[in-house]
């Protein structure tokens, strides 16, 4: 165990209560015993324990009314029951009731690590969420919109914090699904600017014509189909906030006129005479080397040097894993507002397999992968199964290029130490259970039954 973690055992047979407790301690787990169902809820009411072992049969209450009464105390306490085989169907019936598992004596001790490690394993993510859920509320790591807590989101901003309140023009540099407008919202929302429009304007959405028509407005009879007078992007966000979502997509007759109103604050509508001016910030995003294109010709020189005052660049979502739990914690949050369902939790191998991800569609892509797995979820846990498939390490990341030393290798040994990797790996995703890891492998339980006592595999302590 990585820090102690608290098991309170609830039995009234002593040979029970202390095989249980040699059992657990040498685990590593500090374990407290109690002979009565009376004692046990008494010393429950210290508090600081993260699974609890309860008797079925005890000599003065039903170990189902003591459950009762534990999950009044502490609903999210993880409760393992202990049964007899010929009570097996109670300890059934207990689950139903909210008790985590079961198992019966005599017992395996094997089995038994397994399921306490699991409940510690369940009590400490249910506290870890509950604790992202507590920072992203107090707004402890949260600016304005945008979510993240490690150094390079940090720099990002302190940048904004600096800039906003003047009314340079910016420049927001990132791959797509980084999240740009957020930022561009919380330059608006930190400027005295912050009560005036925030004008969005999709700069590769629209050919150059109507483009222009959108941003300057026209005049009654300007073109065909111009039948009143209607004002343009740059009127409406007067005083306020113009933001350009990819700037390089502009196309450059459009780039001149642009150019002209970062300049000289005013412009002329299509079709017009007279000059309106406006005092506009403008903020600009885009997902291309403005460098690159500029040097190609496709982006004037003169026009990304006016952009180009305040810079800065998103980090793409495979450079901040740190932020990955506050980000999944959000969508949880949101998503299962929305569906209903409140309290979702990730498990730890769903989480190992998001971080392992390099995510080439960033904040966007993560939210539409979290959004589908609260809508499946039948439950209050999102395992890995509700992980799309294609959500998995890049193999050009991760696997090793082959090589065979001069001296040569022993075949057979280094199959049989991936084959013992594997399976490791496996039974710890599946948490123990066997039938679970063969299916991750493909392959018959009774194979992997037979592998294991071959190999002499042990499950791995979480």
């Amino acid at each position: 165990m990585t820090d102690t973690a608290s098991v309170l055992v609830i039995d009234d047979e002593e040979i029970i209560r202390e095989a249980l407790e040699a059992l657990l301690t040498a685990e590593g787990f500090a374990v407290t015993t109690a002979g009565t169902g009376g004692e046990g809820l008494e010393t429950l009411e210290d508090g600081g324990f993260d699974a609890v072992l309860l008797d079925l049969m005890l000599p003065d209450r039903n170990g189902l009314e003591v459950l009762d009464d534990i999950r009044r105390v502490d609903d999210e306490l993880p409760v393992v029951m202990i049964t007899a085989y010929g009570t097996i169907e109670s300890a059934v019936a207990a689950t139903k009731q909210g008790a985590f598992h079961y198992f019966t004596k005599p017992f395996k001790n094997d089995e038994v690590l397994v399921v306490v490690r699991n409940a510690v394993d369940r009590r400490r993510l249910v506290r870890e969420n509950r604790d992202l859920r507590d920072q992203l509320r107090s707004g402890a790591f949260r600016f304005d919109e945008i979510i993240g807590r490690g150094p390079k989101m940090k720099e990002v901003y302190d940048l904004i914090s600096r800039a906003a309140p003047s009314r340079a023009t910016v420049l927001i540099q990132g791959e797509s699904g980084t999240g740009k407008e957020l930022v561009a919202r919380a330059f608006h929302a930190r400027s005295a600017r912050a009560d005036r429009p925030f004008v969005t304007v999709n700069s590769g959405n629209l050919p150059p014509d109507l483009l222009e028509s959108n941003l300057f407005g026209h005049v009654k009879g300007a073109f065909t189909g111009a039948v009143q007078l209607k004002k343009g992007l740059f009127e409406v966000a007067d005083k306020g906030t113009i933001f350009f979502d990819e700037i390089g997509n502009v196309k450059p007759d459009t780039q001149a006129k642009l150019l002209r109103v970062i300049q000289e604050r005013e412009f002329m509508r299509l079709g017009g005479v007279d000059t309106i001016k406006v005092d506009v910030r403008i903020i600009a995003a885009t997902n291309e080397d403005l460098r690159a294109r500029m040097k190609a010709g496709d982006f004037r020189e003169d026009l990304f040097y006016r952009l180009n005052v305040i810079t800065l660049t998103l980090p793409p979502l495979r450079d901040r894993k740190e932020d990955m739990p506050l980000l999944v914690q959000h969508f949880l949050d949101k998503y299962g507002e929305e569906s209903g369902k409140s309290e979702l939790i990730l498990t730890p191998e769903a989480m190992d397999r998001l971080v392992a991800y390099h995510w080439p569609g960033n904040v966007r892509e993560l939210e539409n992968v979290i959004e589908r797995a609260v809508i499946l979820c039948p439950g209050r846990e999102i395992d890995a199964d509700l992980i799309p498939d294609e959500i998995s390490p890049n193999p050009t990341e991760h696997t090793p290029d082959v090589v065979i030393p001069d001296e040569g290798i022993h075949f057979r040994e280094v199959i049989i130490g991936h084959e013992r990797r594997y399976i490791e790996a496996a039974l710890e995703a599946a948490g123990g259970v066997q039938k679970k890891a063969a299916e991750l492998l493909h392959i018959k339980p009774t194979t992997l039954n037979e592998m294991i006592k071959r190999y002499e595999i042990v499950p791995r302590k979480r």
